[in-house]
């Protein structure tokens, strides 16, 4: 139920404290999520931070995709609004980090690692661009199979 009528009939928006549990929700799943990420690849002392250039390049991909298929399917609306911010502003933002790695180009440039601080920082960029358009154009390819056009 997305919002409610006034007298007039006209839907007005839903209020916005009305709309935080599914943030809440979704990053109550996305934190842990990138916990396990991380657990699971755990980065070396001055090396690449794999774990959290995982997180963001994944995150980037299912953030292209989950906003593009709801775009496509309608307006910024009822279920839709809500599934956007459970899982595009909960899930993943809590899975993604910008803070983790703005310090860890910090940590490796003020431990003289600079190479691979640059690498990090321009692959980061170049790959997550990468990967939301891809997310987006999966979107695309998902919508017109199940309308049923190659």
């Amino acid at each position: 139920m997305a919002g409610t009528a006034n007298r007039a009939g006209a839907r007005r928006a839903d209020p916005p404290f009305a709309l935080m549990p599914w943030v809440f929700a979704g990053g109550m799943l996305g934190a842990p999520a990138r916990y396990a990420v991380e657990s699971a690849l755990p980065g070396v002392d001055g090396g690449f931070p794999v774990a959290t250039f995982t997180v963001n390049v994944v995150g980037a991909f299912v953030l292209g995709l989950v906003l593009e298929s709801l775009a496509l399917a309608g307006p910024d609306a009822g279920i839709r609004k809500r599934l956007r911010l459970l899982i595009g502003t909960g899930f993943l933002g809590a899975f993604t980090t910008y803070s983790s790695f703005a310090v860890e180009i910090n940590l490796l440039t003020t431990s003289d690692r600079m190479g691979v601080a640059a690498a990090y920082a321009a692959s980061s960029l170049v790959v997550g661009l990468v990967s939301v358009a891809l997310g987006i154009g999966a979107a695309h390819t998902a919508r017109r199979r199940s309308e049923g056009v190659a």
